[in-house]
């Protein structure tokens, strides 16, 4: 199924933006630009009370393969919720998980079992994960009425989440405090959330498979 911008336009709006900022960011000193235009960091963010990094490190990527990677997860997942919760949902999932995932990831970097204040972090990851886990949910709330189509996308979402699950746990490249913060954020949003007045259109059957979450980022930058 091709899709117009039209038929997405938060999904698109956000694919663009992201990129936007990317190709910007590689105009200068990607390290250190990044640092300069908003990456995540416990100590900025505690210590000197720059929140607005929980916000801007969502729309910052280490290097071509992480804004590729994350970029093709938020189209796959980003239109697929689109196309079934409607633009307001995606619109508010993503950027509470987003945020949620910055907060756990400052608050993992300054109290958890390998603290590091000044590690930075940068990525879309924890708003993916936030859309994946929204989904997860709003399909679990409804199993009992799920068509076939319906059944194999919630089995293909739930094999995402544990394969990005593992990853995460087996790098320290991988910022996984961000993914299971926005992950949790998702799956709590997902319980709530609302079918839409609306009758979306019909998904394609088979469904295609979803990529896996980035699997790495840049030698300074967790995902």
């Amino acid at each position: 199924m091709r899709l117009q911008p039209r038929q997405i336009p938060v999904t698109a709006s956000l694919l663009g933006l992201i990129a936007l900022v990317y190709l910007g960011s590689e105009l200068f000193d990607p390290q250190e630009i990044l640092r300069e235009l908003g990456a995540n960091q416990a100590a900025a963010v505690l210590g000197h009370g720059e929140y607005w990094r929980l916000l801007t490190s969502i729309f910052l990527h280490a290097n071509f393969l992480h804004v590729l990677l994350n970029g093709v997860a938020l189209y796959q997942l980003g239109s697929l919720f689109e196309l079934l919760l409607g633009s307001g949902s995606l619109f508010v999932t993503f950027f509470v998980s987003g945020l949620a995932g910055s907060l756990a990831s400052v608050l993992w970097n300054q109290l958890g079992p390998h603290a590091d204040p000044l590690r930075p972090s940068v990525g879309a990851s924890g708003a993916i994960f936030g859309l994946l886990g929204a989904l997860i949910a709003f399909l679990l709330r409804r199993r009992g009425r799920l068509t076939p189509a319906a059944k194999s996308l919630l089995s293909q979402l739930l094999f995402w989440a544990g394969v990005n699950v593992f990853l995460g746990m087996s790098s320290r490249l991988i910022d996984n405090a961000a993914h299971m913060g926005g992950l949790a954020a998702g799956l709590v949003l997902g319980l709530v959330l609302r079918e839409p007045a609306f009758r979306p259109p019909p998904l394609p059957e088979p469904l295609p498979p979803l990529p896996p979450g980035p699997p790495t980022s840049g030698p300074n930058f967790p995902v």
